[in-house]
């Protein structure tokens, strides 16, 4: 059997694949995405495909592909890059890495929001400047998270979300992106926070109205925001939010940890290689 995969992932997940003996692969074998044509031309005939989140796998390229196609292993806990409508209807099945890289997203959570709530860019920033002179009483400072509360949108029992951000000093977003979690955070749910909130979200960019979000952030109604993920992705360097002080955002990095990015490769493996011999996945999705 023939197997597409869309990117250079790490070595242990390819060596996983090759060492099977179940498939030939092809690779397009570069860090940087993938063209649109030659993803096309690449998918055609295969049996499996291993593609990352930021591979659009819609019908143009589940046509390209034909009846051959049985197995999508995605590189990603997320999966909204994949026509899942369109995939259940051709009976593909659908491989993907949700619980691998919780705790490398977790700890990149809280940096981020230590990073945002104390300044910490905008520190460094002023030591290669030249801006930090002598010790200034008011100079610098942030919010400390002692003795605050923390809102965590994603984890745990269900809050409404009105009351968690009336009532939370810092706010945590790290859901999945559905059709009911698109675009929550909003001009709304910034009027409900204090003055002083810092916002963060690490799950996906389409969470938050950014449009939103700026205005709460220039007009001073939070006090800072930080982020892992935007919309677009990458976010162009000429976007609003980028010329904010009170605004850290981060290239999308929640999972990238060596250990992390090796594991998830694996992972991915292993799902495509049990869906090309028509067995239990490790983690498949359920369609």
């Amino acid at each position: 059997m023939q197997v597409f995969v869309t990117r250079r992932i790490p070595r242990e997940g390819l060596a996983a694949l090759s060492q099977a003996g179940v498939c030939s692969i092809q690779q397009w074998d570069s860090d940087e995405p993938i063209p649109r044509s030659e993803l096309l031309a690449g998918v055609a005939g295969k049996h499996g495909l291993l593609c990352l989140l930021s591979d659009r796998i819609d019908k143009e390229v589940l046509d390209a592909a034909g009846s051959n196609l049985k197995i999508i292993s995605t590189l990603s806990a997320g999966f909204d890059h994949l026509a899942l409508e369109e995939i259940k209807k051709r009976g593909i099945r659908v491989g993907y890495t949700p619980d691998i890289l919780t705790d490398a997203t977790a700890e990149l959570s809280v940096a981020l929001l230590l990073a945002t709530c104390r300044r910490l860019p905008e520190s460094v920033e002023e030591v290669k400047n030249g801006g930090w002179t002598t010790w200034k009483p008011l100079w610098m400072c942030g919010y400390g998270l002692s003795d605050s509360t923390v809102g965590i949108i994603g984890l745990g029992r269900i809050v409404p979300l009105a009351k968690l951000a009336e009532e939370s000093d810092f706010v945590v977003v790290t859901c999945s992106l559905t059709p009911d979690t698109k675009g929550m955070c909003n001009k709304d749910f910034f009027s409900r926070m204090k003055k002083t909130s810092v916002f963060i979200n690490t799950s996906r960019g389409a969470v938050v109205n950014q449009e939103d979000l700026y205005q709460a952030l220039v007009s001073g109604q939070i006090a800072a925001a930080g982020l892992d993920v935007a919309t677009p992705e990458p976010l162009p360097t000429d976007h609003p939010l980028l010329s904010l002080k009170n605004c850290v955002i981060l290239p999308h990095i929640g999972s990238a940890t060596y250990a992390t990015r090796s594991a998830m490769a694996v992972l991915s493996a292993n799902n495509l290689l049990a869906g090309l011999k028509g067995e239990s996945m490790p983690s498949e999705l359920q369609l």
